[in-house]
């Protein structure tokens, strides 16, 4: 019986340094904003939409295979073709003054935090 499931070669080798699928974000506040920065290689902004519904935003991406794929044999095929999606719970923010901007291949959203006073109040049961 075999202890390694696999035969090593050098194609296995790689899997280890291959990353895993889907978007890889930081999320982090400042003192008036949340920012999501999302790491997009090889997309273009027409690539990329971003939502906002329901307390929500959505980061969606897409990108097509290139036309001329006939024409290629390939050996090993990692990079991305195919669409992907990231939703995230924003809660109180001020929805009218999201802002998005896309540089060198990162999307860096910002959500304005809720700044109206929420005072507490006492409710009456009934």
């Amino acid at each position: 019986m075999r202890m390694l499931p696999r035969k090593f070669d050098l194609d296995s080798m790689f899997d280890f340094f291959t990353p895993s699928d889907g978007m890889k974000c930081d999320i982090y506040e400042n003192k008036n904003n949340y920012v999501i920065e999302t790491d997009m290689p090889g997309l273009n902004k027409k690539d990329v939409t971003v939502d906002y519904k329901d307390g929500y935003i959505t980061i969606s991406a897409s990108k097509s295979a290139e036309d001329n794929e006939e024409e290629k044999d390939y050996i090993r095929q990692e990079r991305f073709y195919g669409s992907m999606e990231r939703k995230f719970y924003v809660g109180d923010i001020d929805e009218s003054e999201i802002s998005a901007e896309f540089k060198d291949g990162v999307l860096k959203v910002s959500l304005p935090k809720d700044t109206t006073d929420k005072s507490s109040k006492t409710i009456e049961i009934k």
